[in-house]
């Protein structure tokens, strides 16, 4: 299940979630692990706006994996992840040019991933698509945890960037936003 935090300090052009820049619901840590455990699921995506942006990231993070969920978080990649629990596996975007917020790529945060973690680039653009692989190359990022290339829906194919990936023959795997597929761009989907 997702868990969404409201709150960004990011204005990516793409963004999809612009909903989540206010607003919200304020919950205690014990009522939000309530309501994940009513789920009933094993894994546990903690996502936004940005979730390491809000004060009680770190600690529901540590409380979901001692209640014994699988724990993953959805990062922009601009806040530090040095301090998240080590057994969440970290999701970290690289902001390419074209999301407008390339200068607030924390590279330092590279240094703080393993094999458990990724490394996630969305892409709008064959400048975004040859911006990342120069990355990818420069960074020896395929070294460090899997990487993914997303195309930014409504801009970049699916089917263009799967084929310059296997042109290129990119140590990388290609994501596709599932819910959009599924549910299209409702807001909390």
């Amino acid at each position: 299940m997702f868990v969404r935090l409201a709150g960004c300090p990011l204005r990516c052009r793409w963004c999809d979630t612009t909903y989540s820049f206010q607003g919200g619901e304020t919950v205690t840590l014990n009522s939000l692990l309530a309501r994940v455990a009513d789920y009933g699921v094993p894994t546990v995506c903690v996502t936004g706006g940005e979730p390491l942006a809000q004060k009680n990231c770190l600690p529901l993070l540590t409380a979901l994996c001692d209640a014994g969920y699988s724990v993953s978080l959805e990062t922009s990649g601009a806040l530090d992840v040095s301090k998240v629990d080590p057994r969440v596996s970290r999701i970290v975007d690289i902001k390419p040019p074209a999301s407008g917020e390339e200068a607030r790529n924390r590279w330092d945060n590279i240094a703080h991933l393993t094999p458990h973690d990724e490394i996630k680039f969305v892409l709008a653009d064959r400048a975004d698509y040859e911006w990342a692989r120069e990355v990818l190359q420069a960074q020896h990022l395929a070294t460090t945890c899997p990487i993914l290339f997303s195309p930014v829906q409504g801009e970049l194919p699916p089917a263009q960037l799967a084929e310059w990936v296997i042109k290129d023959r990119l140590p990388v795997r290609m994501q596709v936003q599932l819910h959009k597929l599924l549910w299209g761009n409702a807001p909390g989907k």
